[in-house]
This record gives structure tokens, sequence and C-alpha cells, in this order.
């Protein structure tokens, strides 16, 4: 997949751990598919994977091999990958290619769990241009699929070098670079800054996704016109709301604003992503991560506190069957 291809559809889904695994990005895809109709087959927008240990892969972690496993129904897929070491993220990034799946090797520079960060990786990388710049050459000269960075403005407010450091990934041969809009001291409070972003895609040539805050038809208008950015990135919007890519797309491409789904919708979907995770986890795991994600898909709606209460205190999936079925 080029970038000018990757950039025709320029709305995409944003990494997030333990959210977007592939039965997430199946839903994804397929109601993405189902507004956009044929003429979304000619080109399909990329959709970012959760995150990935290179030492995992290095170590060759079972748990880790596995969320690099993907569906042929949800490609492109781009695969996020965190390390800090270069032969080893290279070896990574060379280790994915080789799986033939990947259309983008995209690397995290921007999460902000602790327990990530403790270890001088993710968004903890943003005070190191210098190692930014050496595992980048290294994965450059690894693969030769596209290269993307997810990056923040900086650690903290004392620290805004999202500029510095598009620099130093577009040196490094980076194809494209995401920016999601506040500093790692920020992890996701107040609001994304937008006129930050903008100053990253002016000072490179290569095109930049901006990321923050996108959640309907007027902020996606807004964030393109403040940040002049090829692209958009969304996280936390989509959580509980897998329609939502599909209906910015839309609106992206055709000015058409598509009407939020309705509730029998939206429990029909329920049950879909439901089935996914049992065929592709099985009930028990698929039990427990339906919780998280039916709190998502019922907030917001009346009678919704009432719902989590009974998808919490549901232990089977004939259980959980009937509560879609009441909804």
């Amino acid at each position: 997949m080029t970038v000018n291809e990757i950039f025709s559809a320029p709305i995409f889904l944003a990494p997030m751990a333990g959210v977007t695994d592939s039965a997430f990005r199946s839903i994804v895809r397929e109601l993405t598919k189902n507004l956009l109709s044929t003429a979304y087959a000619l080109r399909p927008n990329l959709m970012f994977a959760e995150m990935v240990s290179c030492n995992g892969i290095h170590y060759r972690n079972e748990k880790t091999l596995a969320m690099l496993q993907t569906l042929e129904s949800e490609r492109p897929i781009a695969i996020q990958i965190f390390g800090s070491n270069p032969t080893i993220c290279a070896e990574a990034a060379k280790f994915i290619e080789d799986l033939g799946t990947a259309a983008v090797i995209d690397f995290n520079l921007g999460c902000p769990a602790p327990k990530i960060v403790k270890n001088g990786e993710g968004s903890a990388l943003m005070k190191n241009p210098k190692l930014i710049g050496e595992i980048f050459s290294a994965i450059r000269k690894a693969t030769s699929l596209p290269i993307s960075a997810k990056i923040r403005l900086g650690f903290d407010e004392e620290n805004l070098n999202a500029v510095e450091v598009a620099k130093v990934l577009e040196s490094c041969g980076v194809d494209f670079i995401a920016v999601h809009g506040r500093t790692r001291q920020q992890f996701y409070s107040g609001a994304a800054n937008w006129e930050e972003i903008a100053k990253v895609k002016a000072a490179v040539k290569i095109p930049v996704i901006a990321n923050g805050d996108v959640k309907d038809f007027e902020s996606l208008d807004k964030i393109l016109n403040v940040t002049k950015a090829d692209g958009v990135m969304v996280g936390r919007a989509a959580q509980g709301n897998p329609f939502i890519i599909g209906r910015l797309l839309n609106y992206f491409l055709t000015g058409k604003k598509i009407a939020p789904p309705t509730l029998a919708e939206r429990a029909e979907i329920m049950r879909r992503h439901f089935d996914k995770l049992i065929e592709l986890k099985g009930e028990q795991v698929a039990i427990r991560e339906m919780r998280s994600h039916a709190a998502w898909y019922t907030k917001g709606l009346t009678g919704g506190a009432e719902l989590r209460n009974k998808f919490n205190r549901a232990a089977s999936v004939d259980e959980f069957i009937q509560i879609f079925k009441d909804i």
C-alpha cells in the first residue's frame, strides 16, 4: 500500500491497547464498508492495531505473537510496535514484514502508561530525539514497508519538542506521522492543542495525521481547518462507537452526514462484536472483555447505568445474548 493510497481515505482508527483488537477492527471495517458501498473497496482506510512489544517479538512471547495475527477481512492494517533498543526494534520490524500481513509498520512514541514510560519506551522517548533517530534509522534499513510514528507534543509543557522530533523522523525516512495534541504529562486530560499540531505540519514535508478530540462532524472540520493536516486519527471516540469511522470518512469523502445508529442497530452490533470475541478468544475471555466494551457502548444512553449493571452481573453467553435481545 503506497502512501498516496493510504491518504486517499484519511480517517484512521487509532491504536488503543485493549480496545482495537482483531474483533473490534473487523466490526469497524464491516460498518465502514457498508456505509461507503462499492466505492470503499477501491480505497479502504488504514486501521492501526493495538501496540505490541518489540522485546516480546524478540523473545517470541506467545501472547505477543498472537496479537500480530490479523484477519484478511480487516486489512489493510498498520501494526504498531514499541521498544527502545534500535537493534531489537529493527528485528521486530523485519519480523512483521516477513509475516506478509501488515501494510504499514507504526512505532509508538506516545503511550503515557507509567509501566511503559518507566522502561524508557512510549512517550518517554520524546525526551531523547537522538535515540529516536537511532531507532528509526535501524528500522528503515530493516524493512521496505511504509513506516509511521505516533508522537505527542512533548513529555510535558516545558518540553514541547514535537517539531524537533518530527524533523528527526522525516530525516530517517519515516513516511508519515500522527500527532496527538497532548503531552505525556496530560495523559488524556484537558483539550488537545491543535495549534501545536499545525506547527508540526508546517515544519515537515511528509504527511501529518492530527489526533485528539475528534468525535463528530464539527470537530473533524475544525481540526482539519486548524492543523491543515493530511488526515485525522480517531481514538477514544471510537470506543463503543465503531460506527464513527465510517460516518466521518463518508462525510469527508461526500459531505453527507449519516445519522447515528438506532438503539436496535447498536444492540445488533454489540451482539456481532461479542460473537467475534467468542470466535477469536473463547467464551470466558469474551465475557470478561465484553463487559468493558458494553460500558462504552451504553455510555450516554437512557437507562445506560442499568444496562451496565446487567452486563457486569452476566456470567454466561446466554445471559449476554438475552441482554442484547432486551435492548
